[in-house]
């Protein structure tokens, strides 16, 4: 039997002085009560309540077990007050996983605020441009670049991701600036192992779309290494605004074919439809989107 429950029909038969008034209070049928109140009889092989078809009244055992009952129930009460407020404060660490860029010089610049309005959450962040399994790895949040893959997650949209073309005034002096995408072709071009088009670049210029076919001397896995080499004079360089953004204002890097804005990419938060969306989960998901939904800028 479930005696937690039997011990609150007692209680309350007794606090309203029959199993009718009892079951009103507790959206039960006297019978129900009635039969609360007998299986815990029989669980403590005792009689604690005396019932006749006119009254009825407790027992000397009955007197002893209320006054017990009484403090267990108010006890489990205040259990459940503390876990409600522990359901509506954020607490607790959210594993977050996102691409490498856009982790270090976007997410990771916007992380204080967060960390200050919900003390009592912890963040472990990842930062990875491999596609992580969101199940698999354990994780609460994935920001990811590119279209939703269909694998069954809830994908909010974010500001799509805008790149930059660029390179040192050192390359430029030495091998001339590009005019055109065409001219992509006969320049060395620094190449990022993750580019979703491989060694397709894509800009939209004033005759619309267009895409030119460069070929990589250098081939890395990681923006910040590319960026290294760049701003060394090693070659142009395509890769997320926010990541060149301090280079470029410095005057280390210089744009390049500015009447030609490289392709953005769509850019979505990700999570599970079968996670429950706890408080921590919530506040972390409001915040983000808050941060980054909408359009640049």
């Amino acid at each position: 039997m479930d005696r937690l429950s039997g011990m609150e029909a007692f209680a309350r038969a007794v606090e309203t002085g029959s199993f009718s008034a009892a079951g009103e209070s507790l959206g039960l049928s006297p019978q129900a009560v009635g039969k609360q109140v007998r299986l815990l009889e029989e669980h403590l092989g005792v009689r604690l309540i005396h019932r006749t078809t006119r009254r009825q009244s407790l027992t000397e055992a009955g007197r002893d077990l209320y006054e017990r009952v009484r403090i267990i129930l108010a006890e489990v009460e205040a259990v459940e007050a503390v876990a409600a407020r522990s359901q509506a404060v954020p607490r607790g660490q959210i594993r977050v996983n996102a691409p490498v860029t856009f982790g270090a010089y976007d997410l990771a610049r916007v992380l204080p605020a967060y960390l200050a309005a919900y003390p009592e959450v912890d963040v472990e962040l990842t930062l990875s441009d491999r596609k992580a399994d969101l199940i698999e790895e354990g994780y609460e949040v994935v920001f990811r670049v590119g279209p939703p893959a269909g694998n069954g997650l809830i994908a909010r949209p974010l500001r799509p991701m805008d790149f930059a073309l660029c390179a040192a005034p050192s390359y430029l002096a030495a091998r001339g600036t590009p005019r055109a995408p065409g001219d992509l072709k006969q320049h060395e071009c620094l190449g990022f192992a993750y580019m979703a088009t491989g060694d397709q670049w894509r800009f939209v210029g004033p005759e619309g779309p267009e895409t030119v076919e460069v070929s990589y001397r250098l081939l890395v896995n990681n923006g910040q290494a590319l960026l290294t080499a760049a701003l060394a004079g090693l070659g142009l360089l395509l890769q997320p605004a926010a990541l060149v953004r301090d280079a470029v204002a410095a005057g280390h890097l210089v744009p390049v074919l500015p009447a030609y804005r490289p392709v953005s990419r769509p850019m979505h938060l990700l999570y599970a439809p079968d996670r429950r969306l706890t408080p921590k989960l919530r506040s972390f998901i409001d915040f983000a989107l808050a941060r980054f939904a909408g359009p640049a800028g």
